[in-house]
């Protein structure tokens, strides 16, 4: 098959999924990914050192490290020439800290969401990490304002393995309304009623861009129809609360030869394992990428679920050179995404997320040789080993799965299955 019309087949079954009207899918779009904190603070520093207008950032965690002063002082810098800065931390992630009261007097604008384990949304965080500078540049991923060597107070070897990309072009908006709905959120203690723009996102059929697209595609007109397109993906635990879980569904339920899949709490529900299982079984190469160590529960709980995927054919290792913190995917190396949602009942269920998704996008070679280059690194489970295993661990697996499993059922009102 030709190149072109490979890229015509599999834009034509990405747009005739009914799922894709969650969000709505931008050509025109520069991205530029970035693989640790260091390169990616110096680019948003960058970013708000020109800003003239407005900078925006919502994070889980802006730690009082040197990376947060970093990015703390670009922002004094850029208020203090009279550029507006808004900044939405976590009140479980971020700590209160002294910078603070620094940007309250330096007129900052700062809001915390959910202040408490239990608030106004519930157990709900914000575990999003965005940026939006001058509604030309935009930021999404898993990178947090913090060291990348930094680990919960402990020195790492090598820094943390994350990502996140760098957006400019029509995809800029969908961030920046996605932001702005949740800064009113926080004051108003409850999602707004949308707007025009906010429905226009949230809830539009499929975009004008790729109506166009499926007419080129019937027309024969194979060149359009493999133009690059972003997609801004956000969820939050009133609406789309399964936006990018279907996201994963539709991407590995389409996959034809490769589905590579990097996270560090993995522990999807049922359907997403259905998903990899069925993708291995017609052939597909499923690789997954695993992290370890940042969570002892998940650590035993996790292995249970190898099973069933080693028996379908599913490839799994477990990463254990540094933290892996990256949440990734690539599929068939046409579709990917890069975000902060975790592959369990938190970030699925209950969490604000956010993802982006690229479909035949240039970056998406360099995340799937960082993925590939992961997966060599890391621990392989081999199935036979792994069926030995003796019947005390099997015990521990199963028993700590089960209390996971019935701990998420009962803080996301059973939302997790």
């Amino acid at each position: 098959m030709s190149g072109g019309r490979r890229l015509a087949n599999f834009g034509q079954r990405l747009i005739g999924r009914r799922y894709w009207s969650r969000y709505r899918f931008r050509t025109g779009n520069d991205v530029r990914l970035f693989s640790s904190g260091d390169a990616y603070f110096a680019a948003l520093i960058e970013r708000i050192d020109a800003a003239t207008r407005i900078v925006t950032l919502e994070t889980y965690i802006f730690a009082d490290d040197e990376a947060g002063h970093d990015v703390s002082a670009a922002l004094l810098r850029a208020v203090a020439r009279g550029v507006r800065v808004r900044v939405i931390t976590d009140g479980i992630g971020t700590a209160r800290l002294p910078m603070f009261g620094d940007w309250q007097a330096a007129g900052i604008e700062h809001r915390v969401y959910n202040p408490h384990l239990f608030g106004r949304f519930g157990f709900s965080r914000t575990h999003r990490k965005l940026a939006v500078v001058d509604d030309t540049y935009a930021y999404c991923g898993g990178i947090n304002i913090v060291d990348d060597y930094d680990h919960n107070g402990t020195r790492l070897h090598y820094p943390r393995w994350d990502f996140a990309v760098e957006l400019r072009g029509p995809v800029v908006a969908d961030v920046r309304v996605a932001f702005d709905l949740q800064w009113r959120r926080i004051r108003l203690g409850h999602r707004p009623k949308p707007t025009p723009e906010t429905e226009a996102t949230d809830a539009q059929g499929v975009t004008d861009e790729f109506v166009r697209a499926r007419r080129r595609v019937r027309s024969g007109d194979v060149r359009a129809a493999g133009e690059p397109s972003v997609a801004f993906v956000a969820r939050d635990n009133i609406v789309n609360r399964r936006a990018i879980e279907k996201a994963y569904l539709t991407a590995i339920g389409q996959a034809r030869s490769e589905v590579l899949l990097a996270n560090p709490y993995f522990m999807p529900g049922r359907k997403l394992r259905r998903a990899l299982t069925l993708a291995a079984r017609r052939g597909v190469d499923v690789r997954l990428v695993i992290g370890r160590k940042e969570f002892p529960i998940l650590d035993y709980a996790v292995p249970f679920l190898y099973r069933s995927l080693l028996r379908a054919g599913v490839k799994i290792a477990e990463y254990e050179k540094t933290m892996l913190h990256g949440k990734v995917a690539v599929v068939d190396s046409n579709w990917g995404t890069v975000g902060s949602s975790n592959l369990d009942a938190l970030s699925l269920v209950l969490n604000n997320e956010a993802n982006v998704v690229l479909v035949l996008d240039r970056e998406l070679d360099q995340l799937r040789g960082a993925i590939l280059a992961a997966f060599a690194e890391s621990r392989s489970i081999d199935a036979a080993h792994y069926e030995a295993r003796p019947l005390s661990e099997q015990f521990v697996n199963w028993f700590m799965y089960q209390g996971y499993r019935a701990l998420m059922k009962l803080i996301t009102v059973g939302g997790y299955d």
